[in-house]
């Protein structure tokens, strides 16, 4: 479920360090990765490198808690016990429960796109989002908000990327758009709900002419959220791909080209057994194993609303470089320099596969 889009600079020479990784989801467009893969002087991997070395090399990707790398470290017979337990138990509840509420927020989609196309009409998609929101919760910790004051209108919501959770709480939150990639689109359920979110669609390693019209298209919609207080905001991550929790990646500058206040939110996942982290294991496994978990926790801790100065609106670049540091002092992140490249190589390497340039550029499903 994550969401991208790539810095915008059509010229790879004037890249900033920090903008320089594809890829959650969940906020930025993707190209081709046109930088080293790793520093310099890690441009091949040893097929003898061990797995400490992997995880220093790769701290922002790996997982601490009690399942280990992957997932499939050998579990304490307690652990065991209870995850047995809640396979018979917790597992077939929560997938029902989940199914049913799927189904619920599909009907009322099919609904409101009875007569016309979705993810076309933007008044209806704001009508969507106004029905979402006059019935949506909030069971998390939130943080730094005053809660009875009016919030101020930002032009985009800007957070730290873990887990596909991270859309769920911030679809319950605010019920933003969101950037995803095109395949989602096509998914039973969940593509009919996500163009009704006014979803902005891309392909992630394309090199279609309209890379320019995506961009183009979330700034419009970054500058029109901010102005007008009935559309939907967008909510974007400019890391470009999931971490363990604990670190911050660099921020690519797609979400920040319209130069417009921006509302910075930090996520945390507190865990004792599972982590909801979703960095280093499968799909599936990870769907599994996190609905086997008694207790799933959330804290989110929102910032007050970046306003740029004049500098920052001239520098995108600046002004994402300066919102990340921002949110790493806040929610004690550490600042790392890889980003999804190195991600895909610590994944080839911990699944046998050492090809690094066939690893950097394959296609992402």
């Amino acid at each position: 479920m994550e969401s991208e889009l790539e810095d915008m600079n059509p010229d790879p020479s004037k890249l900033h360090p920090l903008e320089s990784q594809p890829e959650p989801a969940h906020d930025d467009a993707s190209t081709k990765d046109d930088r080293p893969l790793l520093k310099s002087d890690a441009n091949r991997m040893s097929s003898s490198e061990s797995i400490e070395e992997l995880e220093k090399k790769f701290a922002a990707f790996v997982r601490n808690d009690v399942y280990g790398t992957m997932g499939r470290g050998e579990l304490p017979l307690v652990e065991k016990f209870l995850l047995g337990i809640s396979l018979v138990t917790l597992l077939p509840i929560r997938v029902v429960l989940a199914m049913i509420i799927l189904l619920f927020y599909y009907t009322i989609c099919r609904i409101c796109t009875l007569f016309s196309a979705p993810n076309r009409d933007e008044e209806r998609s704001r009508r969507i989002s106004r029905i979402w929101e006059g019935g949506k919760g909030r069971d998390c910790k939130n943080e730094g908000r005053d809660q009875s004051a009016e919030p101020e209108r930002p032009g985009a919501i800007i957070s730290n990327h873990i887990s596909y959770l991270d859309i769920l709480y911030h679809m319950s939150s605010s019920f933003p758009s969101f950037v995803a990639k095109r395949s989602v689109a096509k998914l039973p359920l969940v593509g009919l709900i996500s163009k009704c979110l006014g979803c902005v669609y891309v392909q992630r390693e394309s090199k279609s002419s309209d890379f320019k019209g995506v961009a183009g298209l979330v700034t419009e919609r970054v500058r029109e959220a901010y102005q007008n207080r009935s559309a939907p905001t967008m909510m974007l991550f400019p890391e470009g791909t999931t971490t363990n929790g604990d670190f911050l990646l660099p921020f690519k500058t797609g979400a920040f080209l319209a130069g417009v206040p921006v509302l910075p939110v930090i996520l945390r996942y507190p865990y004792q057994r599972f982590s909801p982290a979703w960095d280093s294991i499968s799909g599936v496994r990870h769907v599994i194993f996190l609905l086997c978990q008694f207790i799933n926790y959330i804290e989110v801790k929102r910032l007050p609303v970046y306003y740029p100065s004049q500098e920052e609106k001239d520098d995108p670049k600046l002004y994402a470089c300066n919102v990340r540091r921002l949110m790493a002092h806040e929610g004690d992140l550490v600042m790392s320099d890889i980003g999804l490249a190195e991600k895909r190589v610590y994944h080839a390497a911990l699944n046998g596969n050492n090809s690094l340039p066939s690893v950097l550029h394959q296609k992402d499903d």
